[in-house]
């Protein structure tokens, strides 16, 4: 007898779990039952419990029959509920109706939990969401030179569905350790900022923003520099991407400054100017493992005729999930710098790239 029960509950749980299982028939005769994850449109995903994950061809699935709600978007609208087809037709059953819809319309395809994860990630908090990366590079040189170079550089994107907040930090310092050598430091700059795009229209969006930057041999104590003003979404896909912005700005800069007397004399200068701000930036994806980031800015003052421009290009190449090798080229133009600091500043990079991504 008690054989008879153990057989018999055995043969409710398969039957149970078949019962409550989603099918998938192939155009060549095989039925698989599972779970159904995903869809792209291209390959459907389903969850077994003997192969774990897979990935079907969407072409070749003959019908789908499913005991799950699922979340079905054919011909810009979505529709939830459970999933069979009739002569290559979805009939969607949802709580107040059936909706049809051509096999060959539906773009997308999500279970509850697949479809919560998607939301979000649209929405997510400020400690999720955030994807950059650290670019460390360094040089030392000993015997008839005797050199030390330190390049540094930080950044870090937090986008959402309908905002975005970018904020970035380099540092570049060189220093000539020869006897007697002047200077004795070659190179220290550093520049930093942060900025917050909000989505006006799918290509339209409003930013405001806020840089900073220091060069020593430029005798730049601090400038700072705010901005807002519209953007425009030229290239937006998921290899390249081309941002158009102009707007406004206010600059504070605090020179160090000397008088041309003879012993010269220290003094702080101060600039404050507002101008506008117009800029390009330009991010490709090139293949699987190289990424193009390039951006040019343009600060004409509106106060007289002193402008100011920085152009950056950079490349990443992956060499591993977490691991790169980076390149990037720096020039910073200055129109009206105090004397005798020169006006152009160009800085060239290499070196190991750490990404990462909450």
């Amino acid at each position: 007898m008690s054989r008879l029960l153990v057989r018999f509950a055995l043969f409710l749980a398969v039957f149970t779990s078949l019962a409550l299982a989603d099918q998938v028939t192939l155009k060549n005769g095989d039925r698989i039952t599972g779970t159904i994850v995903k869809s792209d449109g291209k390959t459907l995903v389903l969850h077994t419990s003997s192969l774990g994950d897979v990935t079907i061809n969407y072409s070749d699935i003959a019908q789908i029959t499913t005991d799950q709600q699922l979340h079905v978007t054919a011909n810009g609208t979505t529709s939830v509920g459970t999933v069979t087809t009739t002569d290559s037709k979805l009939e969607i059953t949802t709580k107040t109706g059936t909706v049809e819809a051509a096999k060959d319309s539906v773009t997308l395809i999500r279970n509850d939990a697949e479809q919560a994860a998607y939301d979000k990630s649209l929405h997510p908090g400020m400690m999720k969401g955030w994807n950059g990366g650290l670019n460390l590079g360094f040089s030392l040189a000993r015997g008839n030179s005797q050199t030390e170079n330190l390049g540094l550089a930080f950044n870090a994107a937090h986008p959402t569905l309908n905002d975005k907040i970018t904020m970035y930090a380099t540092s570049v310092y060189s220093r000539n350790d020869a006897p007697n050598a002047t200077p004795s430091v070659i190179a220290n700059l550093i520049t930093g900022g942060l900025r917050y795009d909000r989505n006006i229209t799918p290509r339209l969006f409003a930013f405001v923003g806020a840089d900073f930057m220091s060069d020593a041999l430029q005798g730049l104590n601090l400038r700072s520099v705010g901005s807002v003003g519209l953007g425009f979404h030229a290239i937006k896909n998921a290899k390249t991407t081309l941002d158009l912005l102009a707007g406004g700005n206010y600059t504070h800069a605090t020179y160090v400054a000397y008088t041309t007397q003879a012993p010269p004399v220290r003094y702080i200068q101060n600039q404050n100017s507002g101008g506008l701000t117009l800029g390009e930036e330009f991010a490709h994806l090139l293949g699987k493992a190289t990424s193009i980031n390039q951006k040019f800015f343009f600060y004409p003052d509106l106060s007289d005729s002193a402008y100011r421009g920085e152009f950056d290009f950079g490349t990443v190449t992956k060499i591993a999930k977490r691991l790169g090798w980076q390149n990037q080229f720096t020039d910073i133009y200055v129109s009206n710098p105090p004397s005798p600091a020169k006006k152009n500043d160009v800085v060239f990079t290499t070196g190991i790239n750490f990404s990462f991504a909450n």
